[in-house]
C-alpha cells in the first residue's frame, strides 16, 4: 500500500477524533487524598496544589491519548489490511476485466465475422429469391403463352375441321350438281333434236314473216308521214291557243287594273287580313322605370324583296319630335285577332321616304304563319284613279277621298278632306291612316291630316334591334337622327 495514502488516512482519522471528543464532559480521575492533620504548607515547601492538579490532568490526558492512539494504530492496521485485501481484490478484478475485454474483443470479432457471414447469406438468399421469382414469372409467362398457343391451335383446328366439313358439303353439292347437269344435258340433247325440227319450221315461218314485214314497213312509213304532218299541225294549233291565252290573261289583267274595286270590298278585305301590333319600350326615368306600351291594327306589305308591317311612328313608343332617349328594352309582337299565332320581329326600321313611317320586317316563314294576305305596293301607276280609299283607326271607319299631286312634294299626295265620302263612321283623316288605291294596292300612309306619304319601296336606313338589353345601341343617337330628318321636311308636311 502507498505510504503517502496511509499517512493521509491516519491524519484524517486523528483530526476527526480530536474534533469529535467532548472535553467538557471528561472527568479527571484524581488519586485519593490522605487524611491526617492538615499542616499548612509553608511557602516554598513542595509543589503548588493547582500545578499538581494540572499535571495530573495532563498525565491522564496523555494516557488517554496514548490509549486512543494505540487503538487508532490497531484500527489503522486493520484498515491497512482491509485496503490491501481490497487492492488485491481490485487487481484481481482488473485482471478479470482485462480478460473479459480480451474475450469480448475476440467475441466481437467473431460476432462481426458471423454478422458479415449472415449478411452475405441474406444477400445470397435475396439473390436466390429474385432468381426464383424471375424463374417463376418466366414459367408463368411460358405457361400463359403455352395456353394461348394451345387455345390458338384449338381454334385453328376447329376452323380447319369446319372448313373440311364445309368443303365436304360443297363436294357433295357439286356432285349433286354434276349429276343434275348430266341429267339436264341429256334432256337438252333431246330438246336439241326437237329444236332442229322446230328450226326448220321456223325458217319457213321467217321467210313468210319477212314478206309480211316488208308489207307492213311500207304501210308504217306512210302512216309515220301522216302522223308527222298531223303533229306539226297540232303544234301550230297549240301555239295559237297559248298566244290566245296570254292575250286573254293580259286583257283580264288590264281590265282588272283599269277597273276600280269597290271600296266596300277593299274595306272587307282589310278587316279579314289586318293584324295586331304591340310594342313595349322601357327606360330608366327620374322616378324609376318608365314603360311605354303601344298597339295598332295594320297590314303586311311586300315590295318584292321583303315583307314588312307598316306603322306611323306615333303608334310606337318612340317620337321624332322629342329629344331622343337611350331606351333599355324593346319588345315587338304581331298577332292575328282571335288567333294564337305570335310573331316577334327582330327590329324596327325608319323608312327613307319619311322618318315618321316605321317598318317591322319579318321573314317569309313568319308571314306565312300569320295566314293573312300580303299586300303589294301601287308602284306601276299609282295615279290611274283620281280617288283613293282611306281606312282610319285600324278599321274604325273608311271612305273614298280624291287626292291631288303637288310638284313641290313629289313623294306625297294631298287628300281633299272637303270632298271625302265617308262610307262608315264619322272621322277625319289623321296620321297613321292607311290609303289604298282603287286597284286594291297600298298607296301610302297619312303623315298628317292632309298629306299621304307614297310608299313605293321599303328602303330603310335607321334601325333599332329589339331585345331585353338595347343600351349598347344608343337609341338616343338613332332617334335624334330621325328627328333631324323630320325637322328638315317642309313646314306643310309637319
Amino acid at each position: 500500500m502507498n505510504k503517502t495514502l496511509l499517512l493521509i488516512i491516519i491524519d484524517f482519522l486523528f483530526l476527526n477524533l480530536i474534533a469529535l471528543t467532548q472535553w467538557e464532559k471528561l472527568e479527571v480521575s484524581r488519586p485519593p487524598v490522605r487524611l491526617g492533620p492538615q499542616i499548612p504548607a509553608e511557602p516554598g515547601d513542595g509543589p503548588d496544589p493547582i500545578e499538581s492538579d494540572l499535571v495530573a490532568a495532563m498525565q491522564l490526558s496523555l494516557a488517554d491519548e496514548a490509549a486512543r492512539r494505540a487503538a487508532l494504530a490497531a484500527e489503522l492496521d486493520a484498515t491497512a489490511q482491509d485496503l490491501a485485501a481490497r487492492e488485491a481484490q481490485l487487481a484481481r478484478t482488473q485482471e478479470s476485466l482485462q480478460q473479459r475485454e480480451a474475450n469480448l474483443q475476440h467475441l466481437s470479432e467473431a460476432q462481426r465475422a458471423a454478422e458479415l457471414a449472415r449478411q452475405q447469406r441474406e444477400a445470397e438468399a435475396a439473390l436466390l429469391a429474385e432468381e426464383i421469382q424471375r424463374a417463376l414469372a418466366q414459367a408463368q409467362r411460358d405457361a400463359a403463352l403455352s395456353r394461348e398457343q394451345m387455345q390458338r391451335l384449338r381454334l385453328e383446328l376447329e376452323a380447319k375441321e369446319a372448313e373440311a366439313a364445309r368443303q365436304a358439303a360443297e363436294m357433295a353439292k357439286l356432285e349433286e350438281q354434276r349429276l343434275a347437269a348430266e341429267t339436264r344435258v341429256a334432256a337438252a340433247q333431246e330438246q336439241i333434236q326437237g329444236l332442229s325440227v322446230a328450226v326448220q319450221v321456223a325458217e319457213q315461218e321467217k321467210q313468210f314473216l319477212q314478206t309480211m314485214a316488208e308489207t307492213f314497213r311500207s304501210q308504217a312509213d306512210a302512216e309515220r308521214e301522216d302522223r308527222v304532218r298531223v303533229q306539226e299541225h297540232s303544234v301550230r294549233l297549240a301555239q295559237g291557243i297559248d298566244e290566245l291565252a296570254e292575250e286573254a290573261d293580259g286583257l283580264k289583267r288590264e281590265i282588272r287594273e283599269h277597273r276600280p274595286i269597290n271600296a266596300n270590298l277593299i274595306y272587307d278585305e282589310f278587316l279579314a287580313n289586318r293584324i295586331s301590333v304591340r310594342l313595349r319600350a322601357t327606360r330608366q326615368g327620374v322616378f324609376g322605370k318608365n314603360t311605354r306600351d303601344k298597339s295598332a291594327l295594320t297590314i303586311l306589305v311586300n315590295d318584292g324583296q321583303q315583307t314588312f308591317v307598316l306603322l306611323h311612328v306615333e303608334d310606337t313608343p318612340f317620337s321624332v319630335v322629342e329629344q331622343g332617349s337611350d331606351w333599355e328594352q324593346l319588345k315587338l309582337s304581331l298577332t292575328r285577332p282571335q288567333e294564337r299565332t305570335r310573331v316577334e320581329p327582330a327590329q324596327l326600321a325608319f323608312l327613307d321616304v319619311d322618318p315618321r313611317l316605321v317598318a317591322l320586317p319579318i321573314s317569309e316563314e313568319e308571314a306565312a304563319s300569320l295566314g293573312v294576305k300580303i299586300y303589294t305596293l301601287a308602284t306601276d301607276d299609282p295615279f290611274k284613279f283620281p280617288e283613293a280609299v282611306l281606312i282610319s283607326g285600324g278599321g274604325k271607319g273608311y271612305g273614298e277621298v280624291p287626292f291631288k299631286l303637288n310638284p313641290a312634294y313629289a313623294r306625297y299626295v294631298k287628300l281633299d278632306n272637303r270632298l271625302i265620302k265617308r262610307l262608315l263612321g264619322n272621322f277625319s283623316p289623321s296620321r297613321g291612316d292607311l290609303v289604298f288605291s282603287k286597284s286594291g294596292q297600298l298607296l301610302g300612309i297619312m303623315v298628317n291630316k292632309d298629306y299621304c306619304a307614297l310608299v313605293t319601296q321599303l328602303s330603310t336606313r335607321l334601325r333599332i334591334r329589339a331585345g331585353d338589353d338595347i343600351r349598347a345601341q344608343k337609341t338616343s343617337t338613332i332617334l335624334n337622327a330621325a328627328g333631324a330628318r323630320y325637322r328638315a321636311l317642309p313646314v306643310n308636311l309637319y
